[in-house]
């Protein structure tokens, strides 16, 4: 009787044993074809960067819509005060733009692109100067 009542128990754990590595399996497949489809978008982002990227005139950034008339009242103000050094604030407040932390951080990102891109160079943390 005892030994009746070991080899239930061992059967009910072989199932329950059986039923998860099943699951599993599932999951693995699943888990591989979500990682294979996703691996084939990467290897199109890819092929499509390096597309654009051989097009594109060297050392050109596509500016985002909109964004011109920005940018180039930033380079303007550089223009004009070339041997000034500006925070992002500053600009905004010689430029009567509005001075609310999301549209500073905006410049900001901007006159990052623009220290990138050769035009700007930065003397200081958060100070940005025309490059001479």
């Amino acid at each position: 009787m005892i030994v009746i009542g070991l080899l239930t128990g061992l059967q009910a754990q072989h199932d329950e044993a059986t039923a998860r590595a099943a699951e599993l399996r599932g999951q693995i497949e699943y888990l591989t074809a979500a990682l294979a489809e996703s691996e084939s978008r990467l290897a199109d982002l890819a092929t499509t960067r390096r597309i654009i990227t051989e097009l594109a005139p060297a050392g050109a950034e596509p500016d985002p819509p909109g964004a011109n008339t920005a940018y180039q009242d930033i380079v303007n103000a550089f223009n004009q005060h070339p041997g000034q050094v500006f925070r992002a604030r500053e600009l905004h407040e010689l430029l009567d733009m509005p001075i609310d932390e999301a549209s500073v951080n905006v410049t900001r990102s901007r006159l990052g692109r623009l220290t990138r891109q050769g035009f700007l160079t930065q003397p200081e943390r958060g100070r940005y100067q025309k490059r001479t």
